[in-house]
């Protein structure tokens, strides 16, 4: 039961940081579109290249930092999990959970099928997340997010 509640804490964080990082529009989160996407973005004049490394940066802090970090502590900090498979298997649970919410809420409804992320003169670049993506991002989640949680649990077993 606690690794559900943490995996929606998880999926809670991820919400936030998109909710935020598109508060004054989609273009705030351009750095998560396709590269074309980015392109016609910069072309436009809606964001300057400079401003798209500086935002990739602080958006990759801001989701994959957390995803690192946050596991672990819960996991063997308020789990109590001891060892690699107990660690693994959990982070692994809270992994899914968030990333499974990332694919059907983020990417499949909100980014799919609302005006939210539509940034205007891109719209001819729809769908957003083309088929091809979906697929690659629906392979991490099945099979990446295990690999995460047992490196993450490799490194914190060395430490205890």
């Amino acid at each position: 039961m606690l690794v559900l509640l943490e995996g929606l804490a998880m999926c809670l964080w991820l919400l936030l940081v998109c909710v935020t990082g598109i508060a004054n529009g989609p273009v705030g989160l351009v750095v998560l579109y396709e590269k074309d996407v980015r392109e016609r973005a910069v072309q436009l004049g809606l964001i300057t290249r400079e401003k798209l490394r500086r935002r990739f940066v602080v958006v990759s802090a801001a989701l994959f930092a957390p995803m690192v970090v946050l596991p672990p502590l819960m996991v063997y900090g308020l789990n109590g999990a001891m060892g690699f498979w107990d660690g693994a298997w959990q982070m692994s649970w809270i992994l899914w959970i968030q990333g499974i919410f990332d694919r059907l809420f983020i990417d499949w409804f909100w980014v799919g099928r609302t005006r939210a992320w539509i940034i205007p003169g891109t719209e001819d670049l729809r769908p957003y997340i083309p088929v091809k993506v979906r697929i690659m991002k629906w392979v991490f989640t099945i099979f990446g997010c295990p690999l995460i949680a047992a490196a993450l649990a490799g490194i914190v077993s060395l430490f205890l």
